[in-house]
């Protein structure tokens, strides 16, 4: 087979696997009415990523694409093991159900880091250097490859648009959940006590899904399908994944799927994590912010 045409082949596999992936549960669940338990989406969606890997060895054409089944294969393998069965013993399902902030949304991010953990030490196998899968700071002040339809300019540099990416990423954030929940200012006040918390969930969690779900896809498919196909796929990831998220909907995947792609872009174009990390940390401020406050029960 020609390169062009092996080329194809790989885009081609690597969206239908995307798509398989993200939206076999969601077509379930909103046109068949059927609820998906934990053990049903790991055992589909493992099957789903099985017969891919499979597939590389019959079909010469998509064997670049063996890291990338591999990296699902090993994501969902520790999502599983962290959140099934290690997520049922007693203690640690005491600390998740806890009614304290401060303790069970730590617990959830700090299983969530061995997963992630998972993902790196798989990426070490492959023998990628850190730099290789985005784990450094990278240059900060990198050119921005230029974009009109979101007006950054030739010249503009990730120092000057990341700080106005942050401004107006954290500022929409904070607009949307004042909106959406406009709490009592005595209930803020309480919520107080719980900012060491909300900052170290905010800054776990942002690491934790900036290297498990985009850091890692893109230094694998980064070689395999070109840095706009890998972002494009990146992008189509990560919105589906929060259909059920906040806002839900179409309306939730568009958003994320922006945000995932502008975040895989600073990735790419600075080779580091710091800004993906920097812009996803301060809109988890917000977000754990309220999710503390709600915690809070009225007159307690």
């Amino acid at each position: 087979m020609d390169e062009s045409r092996a080329s194809k082949s790989i885009l081609i596999t690597a969206w239908v696997t995307i798509l398989a992936i993200t939206l076999w549960n969601i077509i379930l669940q909103e046109i068949f009415q059927y609820k998906v338990s934990e053990n049903t989406y790991y055992l589909v969606s493992g099957t789903i990523v099985v017969l891919g890997l499979i597939l590389t060895f019959i079909w010469k054409a998509i064997r670049p694409l063996r890291p990338f089944y591999g990296l699902f294969i090993v994501l969902l393998a520790a999502q599983w093991l962290v959140f099934v069965p290690l997520g049922e013993v007693p203690a640690v399902k005491g600390w998740l159900n806890h009614p304290s902030f401060n303790v069970n949304m730590v617990v959830e991010v700090l299983l969530k880091l061995l997963v992630t953990l998972a993902v790196i030490a798989y990426l070490l196998l492959l023998k990628k250097t850190r730099q290789e899968f985005f784990l450094a700071k990278g240059d900060l002040a990198a050119p921005v490859e230029p974009v009109r339809w979101l007006g950054v300019a030739p010249g503009t540099r990730w120092n000057r648009f990341g700080l106005i990416l942050a401004v107006c990423l954290s500022l929409g954030t904070l607009a949307f959940l004042i909106i959406a929940g406009r709490p009592p200012l005595d209930i803020v006040v309480k919520a107080l006590p719980f900012l060491p918390a909300v900052l170290f969930a905010a800054a776990m969690n942002s690491f934790n899904e900036e290297m498990t779900y985009k850091a890692s896809f893109l230094s694998i498919l980064e070689d395999v399908v070109g840095k706009p196909h890998a972002l494009g796929l990146l992008a189509a990831f990560f919105g589906i994944l929060h259909f059920y998220g906040i806002p839900y909907g179409v309306i939730g995947v568009l958003l994320a799927a922006f945000l995932g792609w502008v975040l895989g872009k600073s990735m790419l174009e600075t080779r580091g994590l710091f800004w993906a990390w920097f812009l996803h940390f301060l809109q988890d401020v917000w977000i754990f912010a309220f999710l503390a406050i709600g915690s809070i029960t009225p007159g307690g």
